[in-house]
């Protein structure tokens, strides 16, 4: 399909945008770690909700589905 596009995903809360630039960073140096665990040591990190920790979980899932 010609001019097909991926919709990006910005999230409203400044620490969720900072977890993912920092779990994408992550995975683009190394991937030892799962995306389970960086998810985890970015909701830590970034002092995420439950309901932020959700999001990464499904946004890197999608991700890894395309």
């Amino acid at each position: 399909m010609e001019g097909k596009t991926m919709a990006t995903i910005m999230p409203k809360s400044e620490n969720l945008r900072q977890a993912v630039k920092w779990i994408s960073a992550i995975l683009k140096e190394e991937d030892e770690n799962g995306i389970a665990v960086l998810i985890q040591k970015a909701a830590l990190r970034f002092n995420l909700s439950p309901r932020e920790e959700d999001f990464l979980r499904s946004f890197y899932q999608e991700d890894s589905n395309n």
